[in-house]
């Protein structure tokens, strides 16, 4: 799409790409935003009473596998709080590039849409991180049971 050069109201030269944003289009991350919240949210409360239960475990027994296993779990909350601060600011970038479009403001608009954007990917990366190491305390039990070492980086 060839670009255009324009000159804004203070006279400053401004380059766009002559394209234009609708309040439906940032509008449509509301719905994806409210859903990976409640994933979110499950996540963090699960991984919070398992901390608790794990922890009480390890002051009663002080077992190394146990340890092993709050200090995944510590990253992938860690990893949750990242994923819910990203989304958070992805949503109120999507309102205010809402706010930028019906005030008339197309280049704010397009600019704190694009870094919503952008902050959602993060989020969504953070996602497959947490899902992948995810399988750490697992791996943990089950080295244990086959009488191997633990795995490197949960000690």
């Amino acid at each position: 799409m060839p670009s255009k050069v324009g000159a804004s109201c203070t006279g400053r030269v401004v380059l766009y790409f002559g394209m234009t944003l609708e309040v439906s289009t940032p509008a449509l991350l509301f719905p994806a935003i409210s859903l990976l919240f409640l994933s979110y949210t499950n996540r963090f409360l699960h991984l919070s009473a398992l901390i608790r239960s794990l922890h009480t475990d390890w002051l009663a027994r002080g077992d190394e596998l146990l340890r092993a296993q709050i200090n995944n779990l510590r990253r992938r909350l860690t990893l949750i709080r990242a994923m819910q601060l990203f989304g958070a600011v992805s949503l109120l970038l999507c309102v205010t590039s809402m706010l930028g479009v019906v005030s008339g403001r197309q280049i704010l608009a397009m600019g704190t849409f694009a870094v919503a954007l952008g902050l959602m990917a993060l989020s969504l990366g953070c996602l497959v991180y947490e899902v992948w190491i995810s399988g750490g305390a697992l791996r943990i039990l089950l080295n244990a049971v086959d009488g191997k070492d633990l795995p490197r980086g949960c000690r």
